[in-house]
């Protein structure tokens, strides 16, 4: 029965550190732009977006979808780095092992 206290210690440590792991995440940014930079996206590693920036000469009233795809694929690309980051360092807890990162599973 030792083992399973053991376990069960192992267990609630690393939700802790993983609840710890989240909350600094929520607070790290990343950013991303494109069309050369005329559309910039500042998000979080927790998926909010909290800023976008759009260069007043990307604006063409002609051409607005072309805008819109700008700011699409930066947002996507600062959801994407996001996520990447989250990932790396939730797997530095988790030991990459399934997300249990416990011995024997």
């Amino acid at each position: 029965m030792a083992s399973i206290g053991k376990l069960m210690k192992q267990a609630a440590k690393m939700q802790r550190q993983m609840q710890e792991a989240q909350a600094q995440l929520a607070d790290k940014v990343v950013e991303a732009s494109s069309g050369g930079g005329a559309v910039q996206v500042t998000a979080t590693c927790d998926g909010a977006v909290k800023a976008i920036k759009i260069d007043p000469d990307a604006v063409d009233a002609d051409d607005i979808s072309m805008l819109e795809d700008m700011v699409l694929g930066a947002v996507n690309q600062a959801l994407e780095k996001g996520r990447e980051t989250q990932a790396s360092e939730m797997g530095k807890l988790t030991g990459g092992a399934g997300g249990m990162g416990l011995p024997g599973f």
